[in-house]
């Protein structure tokens, strides 16, 4: 027992390490955002949050050519203005570069639905304004669900939330090149399945906004 936690403690320093040399590399950035970065997350959070982790480490994954640091002051507080706190919806600065906004299901769809429901809408109307007035932003949509239920439905399920929420965007003047959209299922956890509340957490679509680097 004591080899195996020794050597899976290596691993997870290793990894650090290959991370930390990344991050150097891009020191005109403020994060990685590349394949190899993403691809670290995921490892290590695989090997100490048994798949938790590797969500959060992931995030939005690898972004050809990489992803730009970008200042999201004024984007944040649009989208917070808009009554996004009041629903639950977090924004949050990710370690990629990027800018999460995470819909929790209960304001998003109803039960088994991927129907928009009316009051996250001006949500994302403060998503889509932000995108039309900086050009340079890309989306990506990641639809989630909980483990219940078969699996083969969860990932439609989620990958038509995801498709929604795109579409909505869409139809706001966002360009379709600029949005990418993706159905995880309940691959993806960030709470415990076993309950109530962590099936509820887990229940969501997440938005990605980020800048690519400049080619």
């Amino acid at each position: 027992m004591r080899t195996r936690l020794v050597t899976r403690i290596s691993a997870v320093a290793a990894m650090t390490a290959l991370a930390a040399g990344c991050a150097t590399q891009q020191q005109t950035n403020t994060t990685v955002g590349t394949g190899v970065g993403a691809a670290v997350g995921a490892g290590v959070g695989a090997l100490i949050g048994k798949g938790k982790g590797a969500a959060i480490g992931a995030g939005i994954g690898a972004v050809a050519g990489g992803i730009a640091g970008y200042n999201w002051k004024t984007v944040k507080e649009d989208v917070q203005r808009s009554g996004a706190g009041d629903l639950g919806i977090a924004v949050t600065e990710m370690p990629d570069g990027s800018l999460k906004v995470n819909i929790p299901g209960n304001v998003s769809f109803d039960t088994d639905s991927s129907k928009l429901k009316p009051e996250l809408l001006p949500v994302l109307d403060s998503v889509a304004r932000s995108m039309v007035q900086h050009p340079e932003l890309r989306a990506k949509v990641v639809g989630h669900t909980d483990s219940t239920g078969a699996a083969a439905h969860n990932q439609e399920l989620s990958l038509n939330r995801a498709r929604s929420v795109v579409q909505y965007l869409g139809g706001q003047g966002v360009g379709s090149p600029r949005l990418d959209v993706e159905g995880r299922g309940p691959s993806d956890p960030v709470a415990d399945n076993g309950t109530a509340e962590g099936r509820a957490q887990n229940r969501r679509v997440e938005i990605y906004l980020y800048a690519p680097k400049a080619q």
